[in-house]
């Protein structure tokens, strides 16, 4: 499995970059989205929300919190909704040295709406937000490094896949601005997709709609894309457990990455 250093593609801020890359996230919140309703994983796991399948004996937002410890965030907000209460009774307000808040949603409002209710728990002016039934291996020192030396509103970590049928491809350009977003099933083929890892400034997620659900990825990202929007392009590995076939291969997934 193979971790993501700086980008080949683009070298331009590369002294920049090491500079910021020698600061941690410490001061930076991190908010996990961790409210969906897995309905397609219904037929192997009804009985807990995504966030909590198990892969190798441990819930799998276990690997999620693992990866924000090891970049040196100390502050996690847990967005959550079906079936949230075993979320904050799993893992209650510490995870090591993470210190864990809830933001429960009443009913579903979306990727962008359950950041919108969870602004008053944000505490920095930058956000770094992961999905969370999905992980990439990636350094997020690097991701967030990067970012910061374009002085980008939101940065989304890309990974390439070899068929964007069931994600969506990602179009950016030579300095990683994203120029537009193809829509799942347009067209298949390689290229490179949203990995569902991101980092704002917290005043964009402020400009969300706060009266009814939204989505991040379908109507969000599209109108920010003149505000600064960027792609960093990360050659890790990529999981999303939403499928069965996906979750059934977690355990491998996680396995073969503990020697890499």
């Amino acid at each position: 499995m193979t971790k993501c250093g700086p980008n080949p593609w683009d070298m331009k801020h590369s002294r920049q970059e090491e500079v910021l890359g020698e600061q941690d996230l410490a001061n930076v919140t991190a908010a996990i989205l961790a409210g969906g309703l897995g309905t397609r994983l219904r037929s192997v796991m009804a009985d807990r929300p995504k966030a909590l399948a198990e892969i190798n004996g441990r819930p799998f937002l276990a690997y999620l919190l693992d990866q924000l410890a090891s970049a040196g965030v100390k502050y996690v907000v847990l967005c959550t909704g079906y079936l949230g209460e075993q979320v904050e009774a799993t893992f209650g307000d510490s995870y090591g040295n993470l210190h864990l808040v809830y933001s429960q949603e009443s009913s579903p409002l979306g990727t962008a709406g359950a950041l919108r209710i969870a602004l008053p728990l944000l505490r920095s002016d930058y956000v770094l937000v992961m999905n969370g039934d999905s992980f990439c291996q990636t350094n997020l020192r690097t991701f967030w490094a990067w970012h910061q030396a374009r002085g980008a509103n939101v940065t989304l970590l890309l990974t390439k896949v070899p068929d964007v049928t069931r994600y969506g491809r990602v179009h950016v350009d030579a300095d990683g601005l994203v120029l537009r977003f193809d829509e799942k099933g347009d067209k298949g083929g390689p290229g490179w997709v949203n990995a569902g890892i991101y980092l704002f400034k917290q005043h964009l997620l402020q400009t969300i709609p706060p009266t009814r659900a939204m989505s991040l990825e379908r109507e969000m990202f599209p109108i920010w894309i003149s505000q600064g929007l960027y792609g960093y392009k990360c050659k890790g590995h990529f999981l999303d457990i939403g499928t069965p076939e996906a979750y059934a291969f977690a355990e491998q997934f996680f396995t073969e990455g503990k020697n890499l």
